[in-house]
């Protein structure tokens, strides 16, 4: 391909005082040397061309999609269209094109600048000896640039990659708003909680004036117990400390429930059971005593009565 452009252009070269320089012999010298010189620079094109798709394809890949297609006024809009002309990522690119012009103009230098005393003399040789130093000048050129591009590209794919992970990210406020929608919004679960707790609550304080004793401190804790015969075990059908404890007292008094100070056994029995349970095994005895001297106080008001 090269030796036929060659060919042509000696045949310019030799005859050149007897070509007419009218626009019709310019169109039959493109008809002549285009197609020959285009088999030239085909190749070269053609593969920088296949790597800049590649290059695409590797960074983001295909994806088919018709929402670009539909129509959108901010894509006519000129005051967006000056927002994305003067953004970041606008700004970002043109940096980057403004460095990989700068670096290919220096590749260049530092590739032809070696070979400046080829340069000169080359216009003194025969033409088919100036189109392979041509050759070998372009080749090499291209080289450096593919070898450039190629160390840029990886560049650029580590940076939007990066860039890529960072939007992905979620702030703290879409944190947030992923979690009310996932998990409830927070304030709306712990005011469900609060009320749930009071209902419990106000369930327990009305199970006080049915329970046979109030086991106090008598300050800080508040245990109630109910008892009947044939019972296994008395039941714990309310239990509290300070605030919720000094609540059972009162309801306690109001309803007429024995109220028995015995700190130890109270401060027991709340860290042994819970809310409906039946009193331990190891508290039988304590609870025993306390329930048979209430049994006993009933009796003694019955007789009184």
């Amino acid at each position: 391909m090269v030796s036929s452009v060659s060919t042509i252009l000696k045949g310019f070269f030799a005859h050149a005082d007897t070509i007419a320089v009218d626009p019709g012999a310019l169109v039959f010298l493109l008809e002549i040397t285009g197609p020959e010189i285009l088999g030239v620079v085909a190749l070269p094109l053609l593969t920088l061309m296949a790597l800049a798709v590649v290059g695409n394809v590797v960074q983001h890949k295909p994806l088919w999609t018709a929402e670009r297609l539909k129509p959108k006024l901010n894509k006519i809009s000129p005051l967006s269209g000056m927002k994305r002309l003067f953004s970041k990522d606008s700004l970002a690119n043109f940096l980057k094109g403004l460095v990989k012009i700068i670096a290919v103009a220096a590749v260049v230098f530092l590739v032809l600048w070696p070979e400046r005393d080829r340069l000169d003399t080359v216009v003194f040789r025969e033409t088919g000896l100036v189109l392979e130093e041509v050759r070998e000048l372009a080749i090499m050129v291209i080289g450096a640039i593919l070898a450039l591009m190629t160390v840029v590209a990886g560049a650029d794919l580590v940076w939007q990659r990066k860039k890529w992970f960072e939007k992905q990210k979620m702030t703290q406020q879409e944190v947030k708003e992923e979690y009310k929608q996932s998990e409830g919004d927070p304030k709306i679960k712990a005011k469900i909680r609060e009320l749930r707790l009071q209902r419990s609550r106000n369930r327990m304080m009305a199970s006080v004036p049915d329970a046979t004793v109030v086991i106090t401190n008598p300050t800080h804790y508040a245990v109630a117990l109910s008892y009947e015969e044939g019972m296994g075990a008395p039941q714990c059908v309310a239990l509290g400390v300070d605030d919720l404890a000094l609540r059972i007292r009162e309801v306690a008094k109001e309803a007429d429930v024995p109220i028995v100070e015995n700190p130890p056994l109270a401060r027991a029995l709340y860290a042994s059971i819970e809310l409906n349970d039946y009193v331990p095994e190891e508290h039988y005895a304590a609870v025993a005593k306390v329930i048979g001297y209430v049994m006993q106080l009933r009796k003694k008001r019955s007789w009184r009565s």
